[in-house]
């Protein structure tokens, strides 16, 4: 029995995908309107692949939303939205490029959720597109109906789902729904999180990659922390079990989840981030009173930053912070320390004059206020170790800068290094004679060349172009060294001054942002010869950082450091051995000294605790920190910092 053509013809739109039902002359239905660009009739050319797009507003990040297109299989795009117009199709097409079709629907009435039409163009889309404009409007036309479920059914179909502004905020678990017509500033949330006015909603999107993420947008420019950190806070009463993280998105960058968690950032301004909040201990949390939560943990999250949305596991933070709630306002833990040191030798009980003691520890106590006054400020440790040394270059106690040791041919050579833990740059000089201050050349070197180590005359061409301050090579020398090096000249073992036998210079520390830096600075030894470098501006023997693990500055027999691989030995103790920071400072220099060399280093761990090892009879030495601001400091071995 042949079949009517009425008959096939109802079969062949059952069957057809939605490109080919959705077109023509479609205008809207009942609630909504739509537009579409592009061609609907298109085979979709490349696989599907799941994953979210999470757009923190204002300028599309074009990479992350090539992405998007590409896990679309660049084949047919659907958009929802309750205000405007074609505004992002015309984006996705014209801009981004790279999908066969975009199709807009505008949201007018709740009943269009329900439209079968309407419905059935999201089910057959390969990717679902939120836009901005009023979260609130979402919850309540979709919350419930049958398009909730399909977005629904399209994330566990493994399609991908975007957002941007408004739609970023409503693809968590629990999201800030602007039920009440407002959107509440972080100071109001903070003061009562248990307001009306801050209305959490939750049982609308259900993805299983963002169960435990509660999403916020714009969140730089509009100051959005504090109240994403209230948010948290209410959602744990509605949701006690569910260990819920936040999840803020600057503007203008966007961030991209692929199917198993794992995440990326982008932004093309450095100072864009995603921002992790991790729930403190809420001390006080009732309505009409303002939010008390201590140790609200604060993860900044870049481009270089390795991230697993499922497990918020993070590797390689932008910053940590750690802040507090109370009375109605936020405020960051300025947690920072600093350890410095000034050299290592065979430094007895009686050696030192008591004016030549107070001198040494004058100047230790010199450089580290140089550097608190970075830290407690907020400022990074690269700031505090450069500004420490720079102090100490500038004094003729120690053997960097001015007062350095002078070679065998009458000149002085100056090395430095300095390093960032945070992104694992570095920069390092070696041989310099005219630049005044070595470690702002090897600050340069690591932020205004592609290079990491630049010696000789090439060094200082390059200090000079960048501006930094040119001495005569005469500053460098003092009658002290002079002498030194006559000595030396009549007996090589002599010019070893046993009470500063290893002058070096360094500094390490941990700053409120949760990074640490490492940075040496020195003559080397007098009377050498031939070029002779030491470990000081060798990354990984006399300087290394790497957050989460450790910083390390040495001073000694800079072979033996660089034989021993001495500095980052000390960090790949506390990461692959798990040693604490002490045991991990210990164990390297006492190998430094099994074969052979003299000396000690300075270390601290991702906590900021420092750690002081010798093999020697002293080293001069110092810390301060946010818990301990009186600087105190030490220089015989079995003396304690005071």
């Amino acid at each position: 029995m042949r079949a009517s053509l009425s008959t096939l013809l109802i079969a062949a739109a059952l069957l057809a995908p939605v490109a080919a039902h959705a077109a023509g002359d479609w205008k809207g239905g009942p609630g909504y309107r739509t537009f579409v660009i592009g061609d609907e009739t298109t085979p979709t050319p490349d696989p599907v692949k799941g994953g979210f797009l999470l757009s923190g507003g204002g300028d599309w990040n074009y990479d992350a939303f090539r992405w998007f297109t590409a896990h679309a299989g660049h084949g047919h795009l659907v958009v929802l939205r309750a205000s405007g117009t074609t505004e992002s199709q015309d984006e996705f097409y014209n801009q981004v490029k790279g999908l066969a079709s975009v199709r807009t629907f505008l949201f007018t009435a709740r009943r269009a959720a329900s439209d079968p039409r309407l419905v059935d163009a999201v089910k057959h889309a390969d990717a679902i597109f939120i836009a901005g404009g009023d979260q609130s409007n979402y919850v309540r036309m979709w919350r419930g109906t049958p398009l909730n479920d399909a977005i629904d059914a399209a994330v566990a179909a493994n399609k991908p789902i975007g957002g941007t502004s408004a739609g970023l905020a409503v693809q968590g678990s629990w999201l800030y729904g602007a039920m009440d017509g407002g959107s509440i500033t972080s100071d109001e949330a903070l003061k009562d999180p248990l307001g009306k006015a801050v209305t959490v909603e939750g049982d609308f999107l259900h993805s299983p990659q963002l169960a435990h993420v509660f999403t916020d947008s714009h969140f730089d420019v509009r100051g959005r922390l504090g109240r994403l950190v209230a948010f948290v806070a209410k959602t744990s009463t509605l949701s006690p079990a569910t260990k819920l993280a936040g999840l803020g998105i600057d503007e203008a960058s966007a961030m991209t989840v692929e199917a198993d968690g794992t995440a990326r950032f982008y932004a093309t301004d450095p100072k864009k981030h995603a921002w992790l909040v991790l729930p403190g201990t809420v001390k006080t949390l009732e309505a009409g009173k303002p939010l008390e939560e201590s140790g609200v943990k604060v993860i900044g999250l870049n481009a270089g930053s390795q991230f697993n949305i499922v497990t918020q596991t993070v590797d390689r933070p932008a910053f940590t912070r750690t802040y507090d709630a109370s009375g109605g306002a936020l405020k960051q833990r300025m947690t920072w320390s600093l350890a410095i040191h000034g050299g290592a030798g065979v430094i007895d009980r009686g050696d030192l004059t008591p004016e030549r003691d107070a001198a040494y520890r004058g100047a230790l106590n010199q450089a580290l206020a140089a550097g608190q006054a970075v830290l407690e400020k907020g400022g990074s440790a690269l700031d505090a170790d450069e500004a420490a040394i720079e102090v100490l270059e500038d004094n003729p106690l120690f053997n960097a800068g001015k007062g350095a040791a002078i070679a065998a041919d009458g000149k002085v050579y100056l090395d430095a290094a300095i390093m960032d833990g945070g992104t694992q740059r570095a920069g390092a000089v070696a041989a310099l004679t005219t630049t005044k201050n070595p470690i702002l050349a090897a600050r340069a070197v690591m932020e205004h060349s592609r290079h990491v180590f630049l010696a000789g005359d090439g060094a200082d061409a390059f200090a000079r172009a960048q501006g930094l301050t040119q001495v005569d090579p005469s500053y460098f020398h003092t009658p002290e060294r002079e002498k030194m090096l006559e000595e030396w000249r009549k007996d090589q073992h002599a010019a070893l001054d046993p009470t500063h036998m290893y002058g070096t210079v360094g500094a390490v520390a941990l700053d409120a942002d949760g990074h640490l830096a490492a940075a040496t600075s020195t003559g080397g030894l007098t009377g050498k010869e031939w070029g002779r470098i030491g470990d000081s501006p060798v990354i990984g023997a006399g300087t290394y950082a790497r957050d989460g693990d450790c910083a390390v500055s040495a001073t000694g027999t800079g072979e033996y450091f660089i034989r021993d691989s001495a500095a980052r030995q000390v960090c790949d103790r506390v990461r692959w051995n798990h040693e604490d920071i002490d045991k991990a400072a210990y164990d390297t220099i006492m190998s430094v000294g099994a074969i052979g060399g003299d000396g000690g280093l300075i270390a601290m761990d991702a906590q900021g605790k420092p750690s002081f090892a010798i093999n020697d009879l002293g080293m001069y030495r110092g810390a301060v920190s946010s818990s301990s601001p009186a600087p105190r400091t030490a220089i015989y071995q079995d003396e304690t910092l005071k």
